[in-house]
C-alpha cells in the first residue's frame, strides 16, 4: 500500500463518511491508511481520523493502491439494484423469523441507512418492513398449526415472539380469529367428506 501524507477530503465526503450515508455509495470510496482497508459511505466501522482518509473515485482505484476491501461493507462487490436487494432481504427475513429483526438488523444486511431501507422497501412490496415481517410470522405460525402439534407457545416462539399473549394478538389482528381456534377449524376440514 502506498503511503500517503493527508489528503483534502472535501465536506460533503467527510459528513457522507461520518453519518454512513449511503446516498454516496458508488460516488467515491474511502481507505484507511493506518489499516489498509477501504469501505463504502455507508459503512458502519469505526470512524477513521481524518488525516487517515485517502478518496477513492473506484473499488478498482483502492485496489490498485494495495488497499484491502472491508469484510463488513464489501465494497468490491456491485451495488444491488433496489428491485434485487429488497428480494434478497425478503429471502433473508424468511429464513430468519425465529429471531428478533431490527431494522437496524436488515439495513445491516443491504448496507443502506434504515431511513432508506423502510422507504424502498415498502415502495416496492407496498408494506413496511415491520408489516411484511408480522405478516410473514402468522404466514409461518399457520402452517405449523397445521401441519404440527406443537404449543401456541412454542410455534409463538418458533416465528420469533418470545410474548405468547402477543403472538395470539397479532395472530387474531391478521385472521380474525386466535390460533387455537384456526388451528381446529383447519383440522376440522381434513375430516369433511
Amino acid at each position: 500500500m502506498e503511503k500517503q501524507k493527508s489528503t483534502y477530503i472535501p465536506e460533503r465526503y467527510w459528513r457522507a463518511i461520518k453519518n454512513n450515508d449511503s446516498t454516496y455509495n458508488g460516488l467515491f470510496y474511502y481507505g484507511v491508511q493506518t489499516t489498509g482497508i477501504f469501505c463504502r459511505p455507508s459503512c458502519k466501522s469505526r470512524l477513521p481520523l481524518p488525516e487517515n482518509v485517502q478518496i477513492f473515485s473506484s473499488a478498482k482505484e483502492a485496489l490498485a493502491k494495495q488497499f484491502r476491501p472491508c469484510k463488513r461493507c464489501r465494497p468490491e462487490q456491485l451495488l444491488l439494484p433496489e428491485d434485487k436487494w429488497v428480494e434478497e432481504l425478503i429471502d433473508w427475513i424468511d429464513c430468519h423469523l425465529q429471531r428478533k429483526i431490527t431494522l437496524e438488523d436488515l439495513a445491516e444486511v443491504v448496507h443502506v441507512s434504515p431511513y432508506h431501507l423502510q422507504r424502498t422497501f415498502k415502495k416496492r412490496t407496498g408494506k413496511s418492513p415491520h408489516v411484511y415481517i408480522r405478516n410473514a410470522r402468522v404466514e409461518r405460525a399457520k402452517e405449523y398449526l397445521v401441519s404440527t402439534d406443537k404449543s401456541i407457545s412454542s410455534i409463538s416462539k418458533e416465528v420469533g415472539v418470545e410474548n405468547t399473549a402477543y403472538f395470539i394478538t397479532i395472530f387474531k389482528d391478521s385472521m380474525n380469529v386466535t390460533p387455537t381456534i384456526y388451528r381446529a377449524r383447519q383440522q376440522g376440514r381434513g375430516n369433511l367428506c
